[in-house]
C-alpha cells in the first residue's frame, strides 16, 4: 500500500479507539480526523467538505423533524397503551404474549419512524407501565429497543444509516435505495429477531432488586446532602432517622476533609457534616424534603417541587458534550437552570461529591427545575432523553395529532408512488409541521441532533480519505484472498462482519461511510453484485445490539431500566447472531451475489 493508504488506517483506527473509549466527543473525534487528512493531501478540502453538500444530512434533519412532530403530539401513543394490559404481573418475568404485543407494533412503526424518537416516545411510557403493574421495566426496555433496531431495516426511511446508504449510492453514481428495496431481507431479519427476543427474553432478563424491596423504582440514584443548623445538628444517625430511611440507604459522611464509609448509628451529626446517600428515586425526592438537610450543590437553590419546579429524568447521550465533564466544570445550573440532586449510573454506586464526578454516556441525572428546563435541555442535544420520573415525556398537543398523521400519510404515499424523491417529500412534510404550527420553529431546530450531522458529515470525508487512498482497494484484495475458497457467500459475510465489529464501536453511520468504499471495491474486484454487499452494511451497520454505546436508544433504554453492560450482552447477543445469520440467507436468496 502507498503510504496514503497506511496513514488513513492510522487515522481511521485511531478514530475507532477514541470514540470506543470516550476520550472525546464523536463530533470533535470525527472532525479532527478530517483535518489530519486534509493537512498531507490524503484528500481535498472539497473532498472533505462532501458531506456537507450531500442529500443525506438534509433528508435526516428533515425527517428528525417530522418524528419530533410525532412526539410532541403524542399521535401514536393511543396505539402503544392499548397493547399493554393494566392487569398485574402473575410471576417473575415477562410473558411471551406480552412481549410479542409490545414487540410487534413498535417495529412495524419504526420502518417508517426514526428508531431514536420512537424510543424516546415509547420507553418512558414502556417504564411508567411496568412500574405502576408491579413489573420491572427491565424486563421490557431492552427488548422494546431490539424490536425498534430491526424494524428500522425494513424500508429505506427507517433509520439515518439507510438514509445514509442511499445517499452514497447516489453520490457513486448509482440508484440510490428505493423506500421498500431492503424489506425482503430487512423484513426476514425483524422477524427473526423478534422471535428470538420473545421466546428467550423470560429467561434472560434480570431483576436486580432484593426481595424485601417493594419500590415503586429499583434503581439507586446517589444524592449529596447536607446537614444545616438545626434540629438534625447534635444528633445521633439514628435520632435523626436516617438509620432506617424506606428504600434510601446512608452510605458516607464527610466532615473537614474525613470521609467515614461506615457510618453507625450512633454517629453523632454536625453542622456542614456531608451526607451521601443510595436509594430509589420516590425516596431521593422524599428526602429533599426532610428538614434539617439541604442539598449539597447549591444551598441556594429551592428543592422543593410544585407549580414551579418539577422532577426531571435526563439521560445523558453518547454525543452528549456532558460526557468526560463534572457538573461544576459544565455550570451546569446556569446553562439549564436546574439542580442536578442524584446520579444513577447502571451497575455502579457514584463516588465523591455530585459535583466533581466525571459523566458518563448514559448517566440519568435527577434534575429539579422549571418547566423551562425541557427548552433548555433541548438546546446543543446534551441529552438523549428528557423524561418526567412518572414516565410523561412533556405535555402533549393532542390536538395536533390528526394532522401530524395527514401530514405523515402524505408524505408516505409521495415516497411511495414516486411522485417525488425522499428528500424533497421530507422537507415538505417538516415545513408543513412548522407552518401548520404543530411545533414551533425553535423546537423543530431542538429536534435536529445537530452532533449526529456534524458526525455523518465528517465521516463523509474520511469515507472519500479510504477509498481515494488505496485503503478500500487493499482491503478488498485481503477479504477476497482469504474468503474466495467460501465462495460470494464468504466475501459477503466477512463485509457484514466486519460491518457489525465496526458498528458496535462507533456510530452506525460512520460505521456505514466507512464500510461503503470497502465494499463497493470489493464487489468490483470480485465482480459480484454491488447490492449484495450494500445490504449487508445496511444489515450489519445497525446491528448495534451488544453494548450501550454503539447506538443512541441504546444508552436510553440503559438509563431507564437500570441495565449493566452484561445485560446487553446476555440479552442482545443471540439475536445479534440471529440477524447475521438470517440477513446473510436472505441477502442470498433476494440480492444474489453473482447478479449484475
Amino acid at each position: 500500500m502507498a503510504w496514503q493508504a497506511w496513514y488513513t488506517l492510522a487515522v481511521v483506527v485511531a478514530v475507532v479507539v477514541v470514540l470506543a473509549t470516550e476520550r472525546l466527543s464523536a463530533p470533535i473525534t470525527i472532525m479532527a480526523a478530517v483535518a489530519a487528512l486534509v493537512a498531507p493531501g490524503v484528500i481535498t478540502t472539497t473532498e472533505a467538505l462532501s458531506g456537507f453538500s450531500n442529500e443525506a444530512p438534509v433528508t435526516i434533519a428533515a425527517l428528525y423533524v417530522l418524528a419530533g412532530a410525532v412526539l410532541a403530539t403524542g399521535a401514536l401513543e393511543g396505539l402503544t397503551g392499548r397493547l399493554l394490559s393494566n392487569r398485574p404481573r402473575q410471576g417473575n418475568g415477562p410473558g411471551r404474549v406480552e412481549l410479542a404485543r409490545l414487540t410487534v407494533p413498535v417495529a412495524a412503526m419504526s420502518a417508517m419512524i426514526y428508531n431514536t424518537p420512537l424510543t424516546a416516545m415509547t420507553a418512558p411510557l414502556v417504564a411508567a407501565w411496568a412500574k405502576r403493574t408491579g413489573r420491572r421495566p427491565s424486563w421490557y426496555l431492552l427488548p422494546l429497543n431490539l424490536a425498534i433496531l430491526g424494524g428500522g431495516l425494513i424500508t429505506a426511511i427507517g433509520t439515518t444509516t439507510n438514509v445514509v446508504i442511499s445517499a452514497l449510492l447516489s453520490a457513486a453514481h448509482q440508484k440510490p435505495l428505493g423506500l421498500f428495496e431492503p424489506a425482503p431481507v430487512g423484513l426476514a431479519v425483524a422477524v427473526a429477531v423478534i422471535a428470538t427476543v420473545v421466546i428467550t427474553a423470560p429467561w434472560l432478563v434480570r431483576d436486580r432488586s432484593g426481595p424485601e424491596e417493594e419500590i415503586s423504582d429499583l434503581r439507586a440514584f446517589t444524592v449529596e446532602m447536607t446537614v444545616a443548623a438545626g434540629e438534625m445538628a447534635g444528633r445521633t444517625v439514628a435520632e435523626a432517622g436516617l438509620r432506617h430511611l424506606d428504600g434510601v440507604f446512608l452510605v458516607e459522611l464527610s466532615r473537614n476533609g474525613e470521609t467515614m464509609a461506615a457510618v453507625g448509628p450512633d454517629q453523632r451529626l454536625a453542622e456542614g457534616d456531608r451526607l451521601v446517600f443510595t436509594g430509589n428515586i420516590a425516596r431521593v425526592v422524599d428526602l429533599h424534603r426532610m428538614s434539617g438537610l439541604r442539598p449539597a450543590g447549591d444551598p441556594r437553590f429551592s428543592t422543593q417541587s410544585g407549580p414551579q419546579r418539577s422532577f426531571y429524568e435526563a439521560v445523558i447521550g453518547g454525543n452528549s458534550e456532558l460526557v468526560g465533564t463534572t457538573l461544576r466544570e459544565s455550570e451546569f445550573r446556569t446553562r439549564f437552570g436546574g439542580a442536578v440532586v442524584a446520579i444513577h449510573r447502571s451497575g455502579e454506586h457514584v463516588e465523591g461529591k455530585l459535583g466533581d464526578v466525571s459523566l458518563r454516556a448514559g448517566d440519568v441525572l435527577l434534575v429539579l427545575a422549571p418547566p423551562t428546563f425541557r427548552r433548555s435541555a433541548n438546546v446543543g442535544r446534551a441529552f438523549a432523553l428528557v423524561a418526567s420520573p412518572d414516565g410523561v415525556a412533556g405535555p402533549l398537543r393532542r390536538n395536533k395529532g390528526l394532522v401530524v398523521n395527514i401530514v405523515l400519510i402524505a408524505f408516505l404515499v409521495a415516497v411511495m408512488s414516486g411522485v417525488t424523491t425522499v428528500l424533497v417529500a421530507s422537507v415538505a412534510a417538516a415545513a408543513a409541521v412548522v407552518v401548520l404550527g404543530v411545533v414551533k420553529p425553535w423546537e423543530a431546530r431542538s429536534y435536529i441532533d445537530l452532533n449526529v450531522l456534524v458526525v455523518l458529515c465528517g465521516s463523509f470525508g474520511i469515507g472519500a480519505a479510504v477509498g481515494k487512498s488505496g485503503l478500500a482497494k487493499a482491503c478488498a484484495t485481503v477479504l477476497i484472498d482469504g474468503l474466495h475458497q467460501f465462495g460470494p457467500v464468504g466475501i459477503i459475510a466477512g463485509v457484514l462482519i466486519a460491518t457489525v465489529i465496526i458498528t458496535q464501536l462507533v456510530t452506525n453511520n460512520a460505521a456505514a461511510v466507512l464500510a461503503f468504499p470497502i465494499a463497493i471495491a470489493t464487489a468490483a474486484q470480485a465482480h459480484l453484485s454491488t447490492r449484495s454487499f450494500v445490504i449487508a452494511i445496511l444489515i450489519g451497520a445497525s446491528a448495534s445490539f451488544i453494548t450501550p454505546i454503539g447506538y443512541q436508544t441504546n444508552m436510553i433504554v440503559q438509563g431507564l431500566g437500570g441495565y449493566r453492560w452484561s445485560d446487553f450482552v446476555r440479552i442482545a447477543l443471540l439475536p445479534l447472531v440471529v440477524a447475521v445469520t438470517v440477513g446473510l440467507v436472505a441477502i442470498v436468496l433476494f440480492f444474489p451475489p453473482s447478479g449484475r
